[in-house]
């Protein structure tokens, strides 16, 4: 069984910065890839940043330049480092891992959500 515990949302000003992290615990052999989705009230969930094991990365348009995703290989953890905030970010920030278990089975899994809120 694979966890995937998110933290550092909440709540910032248009123009702010946040930064998410997610660890991923539990049966692994390898994580290939590791990404951030978001989920507005009224909207479908879309991706919004992705890294995979050697370092190639993946943004959306709306937060190209601004968002800035990394991994710490060894640590299974990716960070999601958000500037220049807008209003329309504000959604719940999912974290998701694909990969290997331990025991070769696929590992697709989601974690919890954090809340981010950009609001004056």
């Amino acid at each position: 069984q694979v966890q995937l515990v998110e933290s550092g949302g909440g709540l910032v000003q248009p123009g702010g910065s946040l930064r998410l992290s997610c660890v991923a615990s539990g049966s692994i052999s390898s994580i290939v890839r590791m990404g951030w989705y978001r989920q507005a009230p009224g909207k479908q969930r879309e991706l919004v940043a992705r890294i995979t094991s050697g370092g190639n990365t993946y943004y959306v348009d709306s937060v190209e330049g601004r968002f800035t995703i990394s991994r710490d290989n060894a640590k299974n953890t990716v960070y999601l480092q958000m500037n220049r905030l807008e209003p329309a970010d504000t959604a719940v920030y999912v974290c998701k891992a694909e990969g290997r278990t331990a025991i070769g089975s696929t590992l697709d899994s989601w974690g919890q959500g954090t809340q981010v809120t950009v609001s004056s």
